[in-house]
């Protein structure tokens, strides 16, 4: 028989602890062990009952969310998902959090509303946080650095989908990409609040331009596209060129964004001109929508299991034959822009494929 998930919640909120408690404890396979007010009461709780998972409140008084899980991650690393309240100070923390290593998030209620939704997304974070692989702490410096002398060919768009895992490894892949990298379209798996955090902090961080996509925007070089958090992300043509289509809130193979609808709009708008990535993420989200892209001629590209935090969506894409290739995080960028671009080629406007 399956031992259950054994989860120490940790939150100065006392109605936040009995219902976080209450959501996990509704599923049989998660077992609530015990509840911490603040992170001296948690420090010895873990001592004493070892938790398979940590959910960890952002603000705390005492010892702040981002101070402790320094300290876990350094002293004893363990899957930690964060549990962030709607503010923007909130949304900042939770990025830095997940940066540092949690393995994901989830936001608190403001009201009565919306909790039967969260109840299941905090279920579903909590059993995959305790499967994740945890990853050795990585320097800043990317592994692999474009050639200052890159420049696009002109033609290829870039799409990558990402869910559990992601802020780090996009982090990481769009840190090696040159101010000339070709467009970029991104669908990760992320709470409405924090995407335009979390493109700001990776336009701060990266030589490319990054924003939270905008229904209509024309895609430019150097430039990568978020999809907001509750709203698809689709390519579409414009002339002779490709614009950002923002619409459509229901959800595709189980989220809003999908990155199923941004793979499929990849295979029917841009073709054998079409570079897919799958990364890092719990689920089959994508897999369908990359297959579509392979079928169609396009180049596709999934993140390997040994450096996967989660290795769900690139393996349901892996078995399905819809990657061409798989590879460690380290190297994804340096064959996305081998199959994008020709190096030292100046190139003075980007217009799309030419037919």
């Amino acid at each position: 028989m399956k031992k259950p998930v054994r989860v120490l919640v940790v939150d100065d909120s006392a109605l936040m602890r009995q219902m976080l408690t209450e959501m996990l404890s509704s599923d049989p396979d998660i077992e609530v062990i015990d509840t911490a007010s603040d992170p001296y009461d948690a420090r010895e709780k873990i001592k004493q009952l070892n938790p398979d998972v940590i959910t960890l409140d952002v603000e705390m008084p005492r010892m702040d969310g981002i101070r402790f899980l320094e300290k876990i991650m350094t002293l004893r690393p363990m899957p930690v998902v964060m549990v962030s309240s709607l503010t923007t100070e909130g949304a900042q923390i939770t990025l830095q959090a997940l940066e540092l290593g949690a393995v994901d998030a989830v936001a608190k209620p403001s009201g009565h509303d919306g909790l039967d939704e969260l109840r299941d997304e905090v279920v579903a974070k909590v059993k995959a946080a305790a499967v994740a692989r945890l990853q050795p702490r990585r320097a800043g410096t990317p592994a692999f650095k474009a050639p200052i002398d890159y420049r696009s060919c002109g033609r290829t768009v870039v799409a990558i989908g990402a869910s559990t895992g992601g802020v780090e490894a996009l982090s990481m892949v769009l840190a090696a990409m040159p101010a000339g990298a070709p467009p970029i379209l991104i669908t990760q798996h992320m709470p409405p609040r924090f995407v335009p955090f979390f493109a700001q902090r990776l336009n701060t961080a990266c030589a490319v331009t990054v924003r939270q996509a905008e229904d209509g925007d024309h895609l430019l070089p150097g430039h990568v596209y978020i999809a907001p958090g509750n709203t698809h992300l689709r390519i579409a043509r414009s002339g002779t060129r490709f614009r950002c289509l923002v619409s459509g809130r229901e959800r595709v193979s189980g989220h809003c964004p999908s990155v199923d609808v941004l793979f499929q709009s990849f295979a029917d708008q841009v073709g054998a001109d079409a570079v897919g990535v799958i990364l890092t993420g719990m689920g089959g989200d994508g897999a369908e929508g990359l297959l579509a892209i392979r079928k169609n001629g396009g180049h596709t590209i999934g993140q390997d299991q040994g450096s996967s935090l989660i290795y769900g969506m690139p393996r349901v894409a892996f078995e399905q034959g819809a990657v061409e290739i798989q590879l460690p995080l380290a190297r994804i960028a340096e064959r996305v822009l081998a199959l994008c671009g020709q190096r030292a080629l100046e190139v003075k406007s980007w217009r799309g494929p030419q037919h």
